[in-house]
Order: C-alpha cells, then sequence, then structure tokens
C-alpha cells in the first residue's frame, strides 16, 4: 500500500510540473508536430478500421433488438449515441494507448538506461520541457480529432448496415442520427478523449522516467505503461460518465 501511495504522489508530481511546463520556454514546437505525427496520423489507420466495423457491428447487434418491437427506424438513433457518448472515445484512447503510451515509455526509457536523460541535465536542458511537455500537448489536440473521426466512420458504417440489410432510407438513418444527439452528448464525446489524452501521455512519460535494469526494464516499463493507461481510461470514464448524467 504504500508504495501504491507513493508511486501515485510521484505521477502527480509529474503531471504538476508537466502543466506548469505548458507555459514555460522553450516550446518545442517543432517536436511537438513531429510527435502530433507520430501520434495522430500513425494512428489514422487503425483508428479508421476499427471505427467503421464498432458502427457495423452495433447497427448488427442493435437491429436485431430493435425488430422485436418494431422499432428498425431508430437504429440511426441508436448507433450514434453510443459511439459518440462511450464507444468512439473509449475504443479509440484504447488503441491510442496500446500504440503510444507504449511508445512513448520504451523511448523515454531508452533514453533513461542509455543515460542520455542525465546528459541533457548537464547540458542544461529539462527533460520535462523537452520529452513530457511535446507529447502531453501533441496527444491532447489529436486524439480529440481521432475521436471525432472514428465516431464519423463508425456512424457511416451503421448506415451501411441499415440501408443494404435493414432497407433503411438515408433520410430516415441519418435523420434519427442527428436528432437524438444533443449538446450534451457532443460535450462527453469531445471532453472524455481530452481527458484521456492526458492520462496516456503522462502515464507513458511516467514509467518511461522510471526505467532502470536495462533492456528488460524497458519492457517492463513499457508494459506497466500499456495496462496502467487502460485501467484509468475507465476510471475516468466512469467519474466523467457519472458528471454528465447528472448535468
Amino acid at each position: 500500500m504504500k508504495q501504491l501511495i507513493l508511486t501515485l504522489q510521484d505521477f502527480l508530481y509529474l503531471a504538476g510540473r508537466a502543466f506548469r511546463a505548458i507555459f514555460r520556454r522553450p516550446h518545442y514546437f517543432a517536436d511537438q508536430s513531429i510527435q502530433a505525427d507520430v501520434i495522430g496520423v500513425g494512428s489514422l489507420p487503425i483508428v479508421m478500421l476499427i471505427g467503421t466495423f464498432s458502427g457495423v457491428v452495433m447497427a448488427l447487434q442493435m437491429s436485431r433488438a430493435l425488430s422485436t418491437y418494431g422499432a428498425v427506424s431508430k437504429t440511426g438513433e441508436i448507433v450514434a449515441i453510443t459511439l459518440i457518448r462511450e464507444m468512439g472515445p473509449v475504443l479509440t484512447a484504447l488503441l491510442v494507448a496500446g500504440r503510444n503510451a507504449s511508445g512513448i515509455a520504451s523511448e523515454i526509457g531508452s533514453m533513461k538506461v542509455t543515460e542520455q536523460i542525465d546528459a541533457m541535465r548537464a547540458l542544461g536542458t529539462d527533460p520535462i520541457l523537452k520529452l513530457v511537455k511535446p507529447r502531453l500537448i501533441a496527444t491532447s489536440l489529436v486524439l480529440p480529432l481521432l475521436t471525432v473521426l472514428a465516431d464519423f466512420l463508425g456512424i457511416a458504417g451503421g448506415f451501411l448496415i441499415a440501408y443494404f440489410m435493414l432497407n433503411l432510407t438515408a433520410s430516415q438513418y441519418w435523420t434519427s442520427a442527428y436528432q437524438a444527439l444533443e449538446y450534451n452528448d457532443i460535450a462527453q464525446g469531445l471532453v472524455k478523449p481530452f481527458l484521456f489524452a492526458v492520462v496516456i501521455s503522462l502515464v507513458g512519460c511516467f514509467y518511461g522516467l522510471r526505467t532502470t535494469g536495462g533492456t528488460q526494464g524497458v519492457g517492463l516499463s513499457t508494459t506497466q505503461a500499456v495496462v496502467v493507461a487502460s485501467v484509468w481510461i475507465f476510471v475516468i470514464d466512469v467519474f466523467v460518465t457519472q458528471v454528465f448524467v447528472n448535468l
């Protein structure tokens, strides 16, 4: 229990330093652009694929249940609400965590065990500004955009099922999907990925900076980063959902 509390304390300390660093110079815009490209553009294919098939599967499953009550025309409504509120943000965050939290931890962990970070400090460069800050900003910018793309492709995937298999017209499906959404849903679908992005980037950096023990330690840090980031995604999802449900 003591070790868990100390780890949480160290993480919060790192998070505090990272948030303060956002407003400090230098800003390393080139590093932020590189990280945005690696995290955002690099994740596009898998996010697009998973987003589309999530909508397809959801439409197939929901249509069977809705047909029992003669409400197949509500398929677009169910797909849109489920994707934008929950499935889109959570699935996208899990994919990015698996791909990029591990990448961040392994990259920074490799620098740590080869003493590159110590050399950076010796030259007067703050590792928080150089390593943590660009990854935090880049992930916070690109993950909401990836989520919006995944949501749209998921709804479009649901439309394919509704049009070709459920005999719904384009107007029926898209009108139902559009009218079902409220500002609360859209806000929820954008706040969640932003918070997930903060957790993914900071967890990856945290375990990377704590890496010890050579290449074996890098592998351990990578695994811990993915597991912890994934768990925190679900924890944060529960609390944010509770807040928006009560609004």
